[in-house]
Formats: C-alpha cells, sequence, structure tokens
C-alpha cells in the first residue's frame, strides 16, 4: 500500500482545498488522521478516493470533499459541543474531535460502533465519544449541542434533532430534492428556525427516518 501520509496530503490537496474548504482546522486534520484505519481493512485502498465508501450494508462514509464541506459549513468553535449523527466507522468524530471542545458520534449499527470505539481508542483519541442508539431520536443525553452533523441524506431536516440544538445552534446535513443532494444549514433562533441551502452534495441515505405512509381518507 502507498504511503498513507503522502496520501492524505494529495487528498487534501487535490480534493478538499480546491473545493473552496479554506478552514485549516479542517484540512489540518484531514492531513493528520489516518481516513484507511476508519475503513474496512480490505478497502484501505480507497480510503484517499473521491468517492463514497460503502462500510457496511446500506452504509458508507460520505467523499473526502463533501464531508469537508459539510463540516466547514457548520462553522465550528473551538468551544462547541458536537452530535454527529450516522458517524459509521468514527473518521467524522476524529476530524470533529480537532475542531471542536466535545464530540457526540451516534451510530445505530453495534458493529460499526463497536469498531469505531476500539479504533478511537487506539488513535487515543479523549474527546470523542461514540454512541450506539436510534440515529432518529439523537443523543438527549448531552444536549444541547450547538452543532449536529448528520452524515448521511434525508429527505427533510429532522424536527426531533432540531430540538436537541442550542440557541444559535447549527445543524448540517445533504437533503435531496428530486433525486439531487444540497448541502443544507439550519440555525436554530429561539423558535425560529433558517435553513439556507449552500451546495450540491452526495451522501449515502441514513436508515431510520422514513415517514410512514399515509392511510387513504375515503
Amino acid at each position: 500500500m502507498a504511503d498513507s501520509a503522502l496520501q492524505r496530503k494529495n487528498m487534501v490537496e487535490s480534493q478538499v482545498r480546491p473545493s473552496d474548504v479554506t478552514d485549516r482546522r479542517i484540512t489540518s486534520a484531514m492531513r493528520d488522521i489516518p481516513r484507511d484505519r476508519f475503513v474496512p481493512s480490505e478497502m484501505a485502498t480507497l480510503a484517499y478516493m473521491d468517492t463514497v465508501i460503502t462500510v457496511a450494508p446500506g452504509r458508507g462514509l460520505m467523499a473526502p470533499r463533501d464531508f469537508a464541506r459539510l463540516v466547514q459549513l457548520a462553522e465550528v468553535q473551538d468551544g462547541d459541543s458536537v452530535l454527529i449523527v450516522g458517524s459509521t466507522l468514527g473518521y467524522s468524530a476524529a476530524v470533529l474531535s480537532r475542531i471542536a471542545s466535545r464530540v457526540i458520534a451516534l451510530e445505530s449499527d453495534p458493529n460499526l460502533c463497536r469498531k469505531a470505539q476500539e479504533t478511537m481508542k487506539s488513535l487515543g483519541f479523549s474527546n470523542a465519544k461514540i454512541v450506539c442508539g436510534s440515529l432518529a431520536d439523537g443523543w438527549r443525553d448531552e444536549a444541547p449541542y450547538n452543532v449536529i452533523l448528520i452524515e448521511g441524506s434525508l429527505d427533510a431536516t429532522p424536527q426531533p434533532l432540531m430540538d436537541q440544538l442550542a440557541n444559535g445552534g447549527r445543524l448540517v446535513m445533504v437533503r435531496m430534492d428530486d433525486g439531487v443532494g444540497h448541502a443544507l444549514v439550519a440555525i436554530q433562533n429561539g423558535a425560529t428556525t433558517a435553513q439556507r441551502i449552500a451546495f450540491e452534495a452526495s451522501a449515502p441515505r441514513l436508515p431510520g427516518f422514513e415517514q410512514p405512509a399515509r392511510a387513504f381518507a375515503f
């Protein structure tokens, strides 16, 4: 396998920085953190490619450039508390732990959750915690959060997660509109929410947020 450090540098210089990611905290973290440790070993050669990597049936890591742009959209501050929804094997938690004060990474798949915990521990990330539970329910035990990053695509902004934001908090996600993904930021301002579409993006669809079909009334 090629040198991981060189691959990380090339990923940042050829994919992330040319995509208008100007936050040096993000590019520095992505240059330092071995992304190949956060994918199944048989997929390590794909870790730095500009593509979604499937890590379990129906679950995957976002492509590096889309992930980096989504993190930048969240405008994470040094003292922020961050919730990641759909963290798979923990790469997003590792990156955000370099930027935020505290990271809670929520995963619904127990196997992914266990592997992420093992990897994070082995690499010494102490301010990020991997928890296992329903993605749609969020993680109320440690709310409110300054930032919620949904690592996947949904059809609509989930209100139960918006309810876990602090005042002024930002939720970022990929929303699907007629088959096209758009990165969205939703900002909680008291009793109101402001939403803004920022750019086109691709992300695996997250399970557990499906809306029940409405029954026809006659």
